[in-house]
């Protein structure tokens, strides 16, 4: 650590001074130029696709896409970038957000808002929080994802998240997945539709073929899950639980489940109905008592309007690799909050959209907590410098003051995950002439022959 004189003596820099110092001194802000834009996704829980965003000055800018989202969401959008100044985000943004979408099309848009950021915050040698508005705390908390166990019984569940809390967590998230109930001896009442198409199975309103379809049994079964979990853990532990509704039950049957498990004090049920049915939502938040948090697909504060004015959840949830970058999602937060209603944020990702995730929490006064999903990828912290070892300690994150997101890749073990040998950050060349939007003929053909 760089030492200062005071007074003729000796002392610590304070951590302006530490920002300060690692500020690039070789940067101009107003000279920057973007040149360049390539991807490498790593395999995780799911894909990670990672941006980076080069400058003429040598700088660049990490960003991700959705996990399972497609490069090419972000791709298709290179020519607006090549020869911009990364430092006019807003503009840059605004351009870039009509081609966008919910779900995974948002991805593209959102991963490219925060390279944007972290070059920026490069630039000036300012944390990305720091364009937000400040923070509203130092540590962020976070709640622990838990997979449901192979063999889904009530033990292995109350064994799988008492080992979150082990881990120092004290709000965790579980899977009560579809799967649960079709594990259970008649846990399912009726019987798909046959001869259907696979590709028309995947936008099919729920409810449709067999109608309501989850027993008492089905729903014993998951009554009594929540109990062994909540028994475990105690009451210290905040408890919520995820995927036992979206695209899978209608909302009367979501209503069913949702108030079965009301004794148990859950701090919110996640996505009961289809992502995109805001009345649906609006039906299963009025009709609990428990919390129902939802908006994980989500594009942009257009997206949210309705449900936050609705009050179709009760806590929102947005994933900010899908709802349009870091100050997006400030922004949704935000509106929600003067509704009151308090924001969680979902995220499934690598360090890179992690710590992005860390920086938009700090910055929202009605965070409740950020989620971690990668406790179970053996090389997630090595996929990046920068993150120390002991980063997330009896449940939270600490803000980083380093500028921009302040992690860089360990290209290494980038390179070791990739999901295809010898594809690290290769040429995008092929994407620089414009893929989307307007394209006009220069200069047009008819003029010319006019002249003559």
């Amino acid at each position: 650590m760089t030492e200062h004189l005071l007074g003729g003596h000796l002392r610590n820099p304070t951590s302006a001074e530490l920002i300060e110092n690692a500020a690039s001194l070789n940067s101009r802000p107003s000279e920057l130029r973007i040149t360049d834009m390539r991807i490498a996704v790593v395999t995780g829980i799911c894909y990670y696709p990672l941006i980076r965003i080069e400058t003429n000055q040598g700088l660049y800018g990490l960003g991700e896409i959705r996990d399972g989202g497609h490069p090419e969401s972000a791709l298709q959008l290179k020519h607006f970038l090549l020869g911009q100044n990364p430092c006019n985000v807003d503009m840059i943004f605004n351009v870039m957000r009509r081609f966008g979408g919910h779900g995974r099309e948002g991805g593209g848009v959102s991963g490219i808002e925060i390279a944007l950021w972290d070059l920026v915050g490069k630039a000036y040698g300012v944390p990305c929080h720091q364009f937000f508005g400040g923070r509203y705390r130092d540590r962020v908390r976070i709640y622990s994802d838990t997979p449901a166990p192979t063999e889904m019984t009530p033990d292995a569940y109350a064994k799988a998240v008492k080992a979150r809390a082990d881990m120092g967590f004290d709000f965790i998230k579980f899977d009560l997945p579809p799967r649960l109930f079709e594990a259970t001896a008649d846990g399912l009442m009726g019987s798909p539709t046959r001869h259907e198409y696979e590709l028309a199975k995947a936008v099919r309103v729920p409810g449709s073929g067999p109608g309501a379809r989850i027993s008492e049994k089905g729903i014993e079964a998951a009554v009594e899950t929540v109990r062994a979990v909540r028994a475990e853990v105690g009451s210290d532990v905040s408890l919520c639980v995820d995927h036992f509704g979206e695209g899978y039950v209608t909302a009367d049957e979501a209503i069913r489940i949702g108030r079965a498990l009301e004794p148990f004090n859950l701090a919110w049920v996640e996505d009961p109905v289809s992502w995109s049915d805001i009345a649906g939502h609006k039906k299963v938040a009025d009709a609990l008592l428990t919390p129902v948090a939802g908006g994980e697909d989500l594009y942009l504060w257009d997206g949210f309007r309705e449900a936050i004015e609705t009050r179709a959840f009760d806590i929102l949830h947005p994933d900010l690799l899908t709802s349009g970058g870091m100050l997006e999602t400030k922004r949704i937060a935000d509106y929600g909050n003067r509704y009151g209603l308090p924001t969680a944020l979902h995220s499934c990702c690598s360090p890179i959209g992690f710590m992005a995730n860390v920086h938009c929490a700090a910055s929202i006064q009605n965070l409740m907590a950020v989620e971690h999903h990668g406790l179970d990828v053996p090389f997630w912290g090595d996929l990046v410098t920068g993150l120390a070892d002991d980063y997330l300690t009896d449940g939270y994150v600490e803000v980083p003051t380093a500028p921009g997101l302040g992690l860089d890749l360990n290209l290494d073990v980038v390179e070791a995950n990739l999901r295809e040998p010898n594809t690290l950050f290769q040429s995008t060349e092929a994407w620089s002439k414009r893929k989307i939007g307007f394209e006009r003929v220069d200069p047009p053909r008819y003029q010319t022959q006019l002249v003559r």
